[in-house]
C-alpha cells in the first residue's frame, strides 16, 4: 500500500509491543472481556505495531492474538477487530478471495479494489494472491464473471494504465470525440472503446479528456455511462471514472451509501475504514463533509452502536463539523 500521511492512524509513540501483549492478554483472561481496552490499544497503533503485537503475544503466551480475539469478541465488532490486525499487505487480497469464493461473486468489493487501486498496488495484490493462496488472481476473477464487465476487469488487472506525464492536447480531444460517438452518437453503445481508455490512458489525460467530453458532448462522461450501460459494467466504469477524479471522493461517497436508509452495509464500512485509515481517511473525511453536508463522524454516531461504534469513531480520528 501506498503510505501516505493524509490517514488517520500513524504509529504510536512511545510503543512497547510487550506491555501492549500483556495488557490485551488480561483484558481477555478470565470471565468477561474488557474490550475497552482492546479496542484503544489496536485503533490506536498502526499495523506494523499490531503486527509487534501479535508477536509479542505469541512469544510471551504461547497463543495466537487473532485466535484469542475471535474467540473473545462477537459480531461486527470482532469483523473490525480482526480486520485491523490482518497485514496491511495481505488486506486487498484477502478481501478479493472472499469476494469470488463460495455461492455468487461480491462485484461490489471486486469493483471498488481493483477501480481505485494504482497499478502498483494491482501489481502487488496479484503477486501476494499468488503467495498466499497460491491460485492466480485473475484466473479466479475470469472464472466467476463475464461480458464487459470482466473484460474491463481484466484490463484493470493489467495494471498497465499511462504513466502521469504531459497531456497531448491532441489525444485528450482524439479519445473524447470516440467516446462520444461511442456512446451518444450511436445507436447500441460500442463498450470497448469505453473500456480500453478508460482502462488504459492515464490519470491527468483522463482528466482533461472529461473536461474536453463535457464541452464536445453537453454531458459529464458519467451521465453517459448511466445512460449507455447497465449493470455491473455500468457500476464498475463509474468506479474507476470516479476514481480517476478523486480517489477520496469516491470513498467519501462509499461510505455514505453503505449508511445511508435502511440498514448499514458493515462490510463495506469496516473494509473501507481499516484500508484507508492509514493511507487517506483526512481526505475522505474533508470531502465527505463537503459533499454530504454532515460529517462522517456524525454519520457513523448516528449508524452504528456499542464498542463496533466506539472503534469506528477512533478510526476516523475527529468530527469535522
Amino acid at each position: 500500500m501506498a503510505l501516505s500521511t493524509r490517514g488517520t492512524v500513524t504509529a504510536f509513540s512511545p510503543f512497547d509491543a510487550r506491555a501492549d501483549a500483556e495488557a490485551l492478554r488480561k483484558a481477555m483472561k478470565g470471565m468477561g472481556t474488557d474490550e475497552d481496552t482492546i479496542l484503544k490499544i489496536l485503533t490506536s497503533r498502526n499495523n506494523a505495531q499490531r503486527q509487534e503485537i501479535a508477536s509479542a503475544f505469541k512469544t510471551l503466551f504461547g497463543r495466537d492474538l487473532v485466535d484469542d480475539l475471535k474467540s473473545e469478541l462477537t459480531g461486527k465488532f470482532e469483523t473490525l477487530m480482526v480486520s485491523l490486525m490482518r497485514p496491511t499487505y495481505i488486506f486487498d487480497a484477502h478481501a478479493l478471495k472472499h469476494a469470488i469464493k463460495g455461492a455468487g461473486t461480491n462485484e461490489k468489493v471486486l469493483t471498488e479494489i481493483l477501480a481505485s487501486r494504482t497499478p502498483a498496488e494491482v501489481r502487488n495484490i496479484k503477486q501476494v494472491y499468488l503467495q498466499e493462496y497460491e491460485a492466480n488472481l485473475e484466473d479466479k476473477i475470469t472464472g466467476e464473471t463475464s461480458g464487459y464487465f470482466q473484460r474491463m476487469l481484466v484490463v484493470l488487472l493489467q495494471a498497465n494504465r499511462d504513466p502521469d506525464g504531459r497531456v497531448d492536447e491532441g489525444l485528450v480531444e482524439q479519445d473524447a470525440q470516440v467516446l462520444f460517438r461511442a456512446g451518444e452518437l450511436k445507436w447500441g453503445t460500442d463498450e470497448e472503446k469505453f473500456i480500453t481508455i478508460l482502462g488504459t490512458r492515464s490519470v491527468s489525460h483522463l482528466r482533461r479528456v472529461f473536461d474536453k467530453y463535457m464541452t464536445i458532448s453537453g454531458f459529464q462522461i458519467e451521465e453517459t455511462i448511466d445512460r449507455e450501460t447497465s449493470g455491473d459494467l455500468e457500476k464498475l466504469l463509474l468506479a474507476v471514472v470516479k476514481c480517476i477524479r478523486s480517489v477520496p471522493a469516491y470513498f467519501a461517497e462509499t461510505l455514505y451509501y453503505s449508511m445511508k436508509g435502511a440498514g448499514t452495509d458493515d462490510d463495506t464500512l469496516i473494509r473501507v475504514m481499516v484500508s484507508r485509515s492509514e493511507i487517506d481517511l483526512l481526505d475522505i473525511r474533508q470531502e465527505f463533509r463537503k459533499n454530504f453536508a454532515k460529517s462522517l463522524h456524525q454519520m457513523i454516531q448516528k449508524d452504528t452502536s456499542g464498542d463496533y461504534r466506539k472503534a469506528l469513531l477512533l478510526l476516523c480520528g475527529g468530527d469535522d463539523e
